[in-house]
């Protein structure tokens, strides 16, 4: 009987917390944890047993670790990846995968080198809801699609601590676009395909934490539509994607937990059962699986790095307040 995927994990905040209990639900075992921290080692060893590496270079010389879950500041990522591939070790990466295409290409490069797999946690595509919004631009369903607008936002800025890397506009360029935002550019592409031009308005509204506080995309796809994307990381916490077209409108409310169908003879949106997934077992159980070779993984390195293209060009839309075009960034 084959054993289970042997796994460590490298950032172990709540975050990474929560992908190593994933990892284990899908049949991993978590082997250990690293972090900067004593402290955070041995809480996290605690729960999840294994044992506590006191450095990444730990974790990448034992033999019994066959992927590292890396849940570390985002300017960490690419660096991160590359180590790892080189090691001979599979990876999955948190969202954003890198914070720019070119170190995301020197990434995907190790890996395709190393012949290990490369994953990038982009889950909230995996909503039943959104999946089925998928099906019904497919289908022709929506009639000409036109418009589609998504938000996400969290209050959680609002409780950073002092010194805390996600207060940081290096880490968190566009404010909560870094940490936020990504997930609906993936989410957008994933229902429409590529996104040709950006046009981004990005700002600090209140007096802390120090990066920005609302932002706002216009975006053009490829295939016609336009798109709007909203994201803050000091307000109220919301996730929505509307897709709008001629023959009718569907909206994923509440983060996939509340689906509303409306044609154009409809006054008022119907709502509709949807069912619920926890899309990041589910996408733990999809790296698992590509380890032992049975599946790929649906957002690899490329996927995640199309996002990148897009935050890039948003950054330099933000900069210079002009439209900028994706295919600048785009890998080619």
């Amino acid at each position: 009987m084959e054993s289970n995927v042997r796994l460590a994990s490298v950032g172990l905040g709540w975050w990474g917390r929560v992908l190593a209990r994933a990892a284990v639900a899908a049949g991993a075992e978590i082997v250990g944890g690293h972090a900067r921290t004593e402290e955070s080692r041995r809480s996290f060893n605690d729960e999840l047993g294994g044992r506590a590496f006191g450095t990444f270079e730990e974790v990448l010389a034992a033999e019994d670790v066959e992927g590292v879950l890396i849940a570390t500041p985002h300017t960490t990522h690419a660096d991160m990846v590359i180590a790892a591939a080189d090691a001979g070790k599979h990876v999955f990466v948190d969202k954003p995968f890198t914070l720019d295409v070119a170190s995301g290409r020197k990434a995907i490069a190790a890996t395709e080198s190393a012949g290990v797999v490369l994953q990038v946690g982009h889950n909230r595509r995996r909503q039943p809801a959104n999946r089925r919004i998928k099906q019904l631009i497919d289908d022709g369903a929506l009639g000409s699609v036109t418009m589609i607008e998504t938000f996400q936002s969290t209050p959680n800025a609002l409780r950073f601590q002092s010194g805390y890397w996600r207060a940081n506009h290096r880490e968190s360029p566009l404010g909560g676009m870094t940490s936020l935002g990504v997930h609906m550019l993936d989410t957008m592409m994933y229902l429409l395909g590529e996104i040709e031009s950006v046009f981004a308005v990005s700002k600090g509204i209140i007096d802390s934490p120090p990066i920005d506080h609302a932002t706002a995309l216009l975006l053009e796809f490829a295939s016609g539509p336009l798109g709007y994307l909203g994201t803050s990381f000091v307000v109220p916490r919301v996730t929505t994607v509307t897709v709008r077209g001629t023959a009718a409108s569907v909206c994923n409310e509440v983060d996939g937990h509340r689906f509303l169908w409306q044609t154009i003879e409809d006054q008022t949106p119907i709502e509709q059962p949807v069912e619920v997934l926890d899309t990041v077992a589910d996408q733990l159980g999809e790296f698992v699986r590509s380890i032992r070779g049975e599946t790929s993984p649906e957002t690899g390195g490329r996927e995640g790095l199309e996002v990148i293209a897009v935050l890039e060009a948003a950054i330099a839309s933000a900069e210079s307040g002009l439209t900028q075009s994706v295919a600048e960034f785009r890998p080619g």
